[in-house]
């Protein structure tokens, strides 16, 4: 071989060290106290480091809690006294306005609050007699009655939600969020997923990374036990075995990686990397131990067992070690019959998870820079659902038109209720938050420009809300 055609990939190579070994010693170093500021990144090689945002963020971190299913906003948020004074007969013609349902007749008949509605907090906030934890923490959190969607059934709900795009194939929020910024984590993945409850009508398309590279993509977690299957090490492996492993598997990557400049691979070596530091982040982790007695009697959750609360849990400690983009998908809310048990049974598991949350959050002095999201992917109607055929009675059909959302923390003023619908909770009456908005909220307090936040693909610049969205100005603290 000409000497001059020998380049440094040859030496790492042929060099006899290995450069999965020089990785894991770089990995090392920078763990060690102002190694990690003292390394130089290399953005091919760590494409989920932490990156400059457009303008400093109020954010630094997301929590989605994703109420899959779509929750009765009229039984929980958006009180409507009309609704009882009518309940059983017709809304008007003229309101309806030719619109089609799922499930029901356009002339079906009223359905009235199934719950009582009493104000809350210094900011007066009116909510539901079914989120009595919620109730102790108004005054931090906004409460959007304004929220409009494009879309009416679950899947392409689910999926605009979260990808501003009603079919799969986008990228979605938390791999948005990635791209543009980053990790403060090296020992965790930058965007997780967890979930409660039954299947999530969207999908994987929710957490997608789409047309990104793969490494944006969210990490589902198991909810309980360890948190990714396979990860530790079968009977017999060391952890020499798995460096051994790892130095050949990084070395012939990299290989690959030089000749062909292909983000996937990059995308590879960053997940094996990954996968051979959480076989001891990832127990640490779980393992709520070191959670005092009074922190879990907060929550309401048990140690070992896997519930919605211990999910929130969990992600306040994955915000603690620097995870980006955390959401929980809680699914079950789709209440087409017997709408008050749906609504009182799922709030039974999630109200008090939620509002330790907050609480632990802004005790801990991390509610601040830690961005809160609570919602489903629509609303419900104020109509009735019942069928014989379908053995349904007392339920919601599906409603895009209005439904609600709140945020707290991370540059959102707390104690504030934005918004309004008409009467009898059928359209937005004052000041519209549509999907795209919201997104565009989301990505501001995090320090991101939605309309500059974009990435080349087929021939035209993307972005998560598309051609359309605006901040809301009025949420913001």
């Amino acid at each position: 071989m000409n000497l001059l055609d020998i380049t440094r990939r040859h030496f790492f190579r042929d060099c006899g060290i290995g450069i999965g070994k020089i990785a894991l010693a770089g990995l090392l170093a920078e763990s060690l106290p102002g190694g990690a500021a003292a390394a130089a990144i290399d953005p091919r090689r760590a494409p989920l480091a932490a990156k400059p945002a457009h303008y400093p963020g109020t954010a630094k971190a997301v929590i989605q809690l994703f109420m899959a299913g779509a929750p009765s906003q009229l039984d929980m948020f958006d009180s409507k006294p009309k609704l009882a004074q009518i309940e059983g007969k017709p809304i008007p013609p003229e309101v309806i306005g030719g619109q089609r349902y799922a499930f029901i007749r356009p002339d079906a008949a009223v359905l009235g609050p199934q719950y009582r509605f009493a104000k809350h907090g210094e900011s007066g906030a009116e909510i539901s007699e079914v989120l009595p934890h919620l109730a102790k923490v108004v005054d931090d959190i906004a409460i959007v009655k304004s929220c409009r969607t494009d879309q009416f059934n679950h899947a392409p709900a689910q999926i605009f939600m979260n990808c501003g795009f009603a079919q799969p194939g986008r990228p979605s929020l938390g791999s948005w969020v990635t791209y543009g910024i980053g990790s403060e984590s090296r020992d965790l993945p930058a965007f997780v997923v967890m979930s409660t409850g039954g299947g999530i009508s969207g999908g994987s398309a929710n957490w997608s990374s789409g047309f990104l590279p793969s490494v944006y993509t969210g990490t589902r977690f198991r909810n309980a036990g360890s948190p990714i299957l396979n990860v530790d090490s079968p009977d017999g492996a060391d952890m020499r075995l798995a460096a051994d492993t790892l130095d050949v598997v990084s070395s012939l990557n990299h290989r690959r990686l030089a000749r062909d400049g292909d983000p996937e691979i990059a995308t590879r070596i960053a997940s094996y990397e990954m996968a051979h530091r959480l076989q001891s982040s990832a127990p640490e982790l779980m393992s709520l131990a070191d959670e005092s007695p009074e922190t879990l009697a907060l929550y309401g959750c048990k140690p070992e067992e896997a519930s919605f609360a211990r999910a929130c849990l969990i992600a306040r400690r994955l915000v603690e070690r620097g995870v980006r983009f955390i959401t929980i998908y809680h699914e079950g809310w789709d209440g087409h019959s017997n709408v008050a048990g749906n609504v009182k049974s799922n709030c039974e598991k999630t109200d008090q998870g939620t509002a330790a949350l907050i609480m632990d959050l802004k005790r801990r002095g991390m509610l601040d820079s830690t961005l809160v999201v609570w919602g489903g992917e629509f609303g419900r109607t104020p109509m009735v659902e019942a069928s014989a055929v379908l053995n349904r009675s007392k339920g919601r059909d599906h409603h895009p038109n209005a439904f609600t959302m709140w945020l707290a923390g991370g540059g959102i003023r707390g104690g504030i209720t934005y918004g309004e619908t008409d009467e009898l909770g059928f359209h937005v009456a004052r000041d519209e938050v549509h999907v795209h908005d919201l997104q565009a909220t989301i990505l501001h307090c995090l320090g991101l420009d939605h309309e500059r936040l974009t990435f080349r693909y087929q021939g035209r610049d993307f972005r998560l809300t598309d051609v359309h969205g605006h901040v809301v100005k009025g949420i913001l603290a």
